[in-house]
């Protein structure tokens, strides 16, 4: 992998975690070998491995992604009794 790809396409994304999980998904695609999201989304792929690939991808905006939101949690009250 290329790491100026990398810088590149952890400042689109923001969370290291989340490119990883992004670029894996996208290698496993391209190696697949089968259909049409195999195939690569830029036009000039050259002498790029399939990591670079998936890195370039991201950078020009071709694969999108949704961070999901982030939901607060609240700490449970204890409910009263009531006596009888």
């Amino acid at each position: 992998m290329n790491s100026e790809l990398t810088k590149k396409a952890l400042e689109k994304v923001g969370n290291p975690n989340v490119l990883i999980n992004l670029i894996s998904r996208r290698v496993r695609q391209l190696n697949s070998g089968g259909g049409a999201l195999s195939r690569p989304l830029i036009a000039d792929v050259g002498n790029m491995g399939v990591a670079d690939i998936a890195l370039t991808e991201i950078i020009e905006d071709k694969m999108g992604f949704e961070m999901p939101a982030l939901v607060e949690l609240v700490r449970p009250t204890a409910k009263k009794k009531k006596r009888s």
